[in-house]
């Protein structure tokens, strides 16, 4: 429905995002949602009815496996954002990004690319021309907190996230830190984003935050918890109070693992905002149509995106 609060005379189609952590253990699956965006399929994980945020993310796509042989299956023209950090990780592929600072990064597996927009950013994805025929992975983003949200834009890009080896599996760290490794990509409050590859016929338990709320995403292959089999495109949320976690699996499998804290401000999303009011993503909306605040994505040959009506439900865009 569209949010309207207090005496604002500011009515959109926004969602309000608020944090609903479990006392407590639980296993949890939320189905994803499948989402059309021009020629690419993606499975959407969060938000989702009933489960808004985990810990600062309030986001997370799922696309691919995806082959081609020719083409630009990711082509994102560009757009605005505020509030957020755009976390890209990958399993295969490619993809370039560009920005209204200048930045320029091609991300590839085993890297994270980490764009902060705080008050105001522009940017582009896009396949590029040199690639390897696949793209595969996973967009999440961060709610910056109050403290954070207005701040200068920035983007960082890593070339190799740290690796850790624990009791039969592999872990890749992106954001935060988990199993003695730590990824060097900033953020703004306390956060876990991980890739846990659990090898063929192996078993491995993790160390958690018991502060934190955590949720899983299988990526591929087979993966149970606490032997209980993981099934794909869904979303399983672990609530709070875990000190540690079990994985198994029978063939080998990968599993995204994101936590944090359970975020103490109500968000609200509408397209690529994130806000507190309506009358900032209003603004927000005003300052792209008018060519204000955001800058230029000057490296990408091609009209920008237009914003949507604010009456309108809005969709982010894929790999935004």
């Amino acid at each position: 429905m569209p949010w309207r609060e207090g005496m604002s005379d500011t009515t959109i189609a926004a969602e309000p995002c608020t944090a609903l952590a479990a006392a407590g253990h639980t296993l949890e699956p939320y189905p994803n949602r499948e989402v059309t965006l021009g020629s690419l399929h993606v499975a959407r994980a969060l938000p989702i009815r009933d489960r808004r945020l985990v810990g600062p993310w309030c986001f997370l796509d799922r696309f691919g496996p995806l082959t081609f042989d020719s083409g630009k299956p990711m082509d994102v023209a560009p757009h605005p954002h505020t509030g957020l950090q755009t976390v890209t990780w990958l399993l295969d592929g490619e993809v370039v990004h560009d920005d209204s600072l200048g930045s320029e990064a091609v991300a590839r597996p085993g890297g994270v690319n980490v764009m902060t927009a705080g008050s105001g950013i522009a940017h582009t994805e896009q396949t590029p021309a040199a690639n390897s025929g696949s793209l595969n992975g996973v967009q999440l983003w961060v709610a910056l907190p109050a403290s954070h949200r207005a701040m200068n834009a920035s983007f960082h890009t890593i070339g190799q996230v740290p690796v850790t080896e624990k009791n039969g599996s592999l872990i890749q760290v992106f954001a935060g830190s988990l199993a003695g490794a730590s990824s060097p990509a900033p953020h703004y409050s306390a956060i876990l984003g991980a890739d846990v590859q659990i090898h063929r016929g192996e078993r491995t338990e993790l160390e958690l935050q018991p502060d934190f709320e955590h949720a899983l995403l299988l990526l591929s292959g087979d993966c149970s918890v606490e032997d209980q089999p993981l099934a794909e495109r869904t979303l399983y949320y672990l609530g709070t109070q875990r000190s540690g976690v079990s994985f198994s699996s029978r063939g080998g499998g990968r599993v995204l693992l994101i936590g944090g804290p359970p975020f103490p401000e109500t968000i609200l999303m509408w397209w690529n905002f994130v806000a507190r009011t309506p009358e900032e993503i209003a603004q927000a909306r005003a300052d792209w149509e008018a060519q204000r605040r955001f800058g230029e994505v000057k490296a990408y040959r091609g009209p920008r995106l237009s914003a949507p009506q604010l009456v309108r439900f809005a969709r982010p865009n894929p790999l935004s």
